[in-house]
C-alpha cells in the first residue's frame, strides 16, 4: 500500500507533538503517513467539526499534551 503523507501533517498539531517527542511515532506512521482516512482528526477536520489539539489520531483524548 503506498504511503501518502496526511494534507493536514503540515498544520496538525500532532505533527508539532510529534517533533518535541510527545507523541509515539507508531500514530505518525500508521495515520499521518499511512492510513491518514481512518484518523479520526482527519475525518473531523474534513467535516468542519471541532477536535482538541490534545486528541490523538485514533481519538482518544490524552491530556498530557498540551
Amino acid at each position: 500500500m503506498k504511503q501518502t503523507e496526511c494534507k493536514w501533517f503540515p498544520v496538525c498539531p500532532m505533527k508539532y507533538f510529534f517533533e518535541r517527542g510527545m507523541v509515539a511515532e507508531k500514530y505518525i506512521l500508521a495515520y499521518c503517513k499511512g492510513d491518514n482516512k481512518s484518523c479520526v482528526r482527519y475525518q473531523k477536520e474534513e467535516a468542519g467539526i471541532y477536535h482538541p489539539d490534545n486528541m490523538l489520531p485514533d481519538g482518544t483524548i490524552d491530556k498530557s499534551l498540551v
